[in-house]
């Protein structure tokens, strides 16, 4: 295999699921892994990813939407599922951007509720269902992640309350820290927690501890973990100390 091919197989494979070890990679090519680390030291030096102990990350916060939105679907899917039900009829639920929160918009349907949103997608999801009032908050379009950013995003928020917000993330730090890749998204997630009574994170098992430079918030402005993968002890413990209810699907 041609080295630009398998540097593009790992990139592929490292945005797709989080960390990969070496040992990882290098049975998924069919390479040696004295072979990988050469190319985790080609790509570090080109700026595409970092290399961390026993193997490697990208941090990239513009990974197209509909890249992202065909991994780990059924795994989406059973905890979009598991956090529709938390809702009542006649609530109003903030949905964050992210493939997640597009899935959970789709669990949505039919039911009698305010939906917010800065998630283009979910907007479309949800737009011709006439038993929910769809709100969308304005602000500069981010065409590649199909999200709405910016002060004016910000202004919106501060004018709302929602009962639930859905909040998306790149990556969950052991201490139980809210990671996202992007700074730009920042801001706004952090006007939507501020905006909402009960904080509800989506976080699948590439999340644990995914990637991400930027806090976004810390465990005690969290009420819920929905993910599909056990929680290591030491972020398990940190939950537990900031009262947050971690659920399982």
């Amino acid at each position: 295999m041609l080295a630009e091919r398998r540097h593009q197989l790992i990139l592929r494979a490292l945005r797709s699921g989080g960390p990969a070890a070496v040992t990882d990679l290098s049975e998924q090519l069919g390479v040696s892994p004295a072979t990988i680390r050469r190319d985790l030291v080609r790509l570090e030096e080109e700026g595409l990813l970092t290399r961390v102990h026993g193997g490697a990350v990208v941090d990239e916060g513009d990974q197209p939407f509909a890249e992202v939105a065909e991994v780990r679907v059924a795994e989406k899917d059973a905890i979009a599922a598991r956090a529709a039900s938390m809702v009542r009829d006649g609530q109003s639920v903030l949905l964050d951007i992210g493939t997640t929160a597009y899935r959970l918009a789709r669990q949505l349907h039919g039911r009698r509720l305010t939906v917010i949103t800065s998630n283009l997608v979910v907007y479309e999801e949800l737009a011709d269902d006439e038993g929910i009032e769809l709100v969308l908050l304005g602000g500069m379009v981010r065409r590649e992640y199909r999200s709405l950013v910016g002060f004016l995003t910000e202004d919106n928020l501060r004018q709302l309350h929602a009962d639930w917000l859905f909040l998306g993330t790149s990556g969950v730090r052991p201490g139980g820290q809210v990671m996202d890749t992007t700074v730009v998204e920042v801001p706004v997630k952090r006007a939507m927690i501020k905006a909402s009574d009960k904080v509800v994170l989506l976080a699948d098992s590439a999340k644990f501890p995914g990637t991400g430079m930027a806090r976004v918030c810390g465990p005690r402005e969290l009420d819920v973990v929905v993910t599909n993968t056990p929680v290591d002890g030491t972020t398990c413990s940190s939950f537990e100390e900031a009262g947050v209810e971690v659920v399982t699907t």
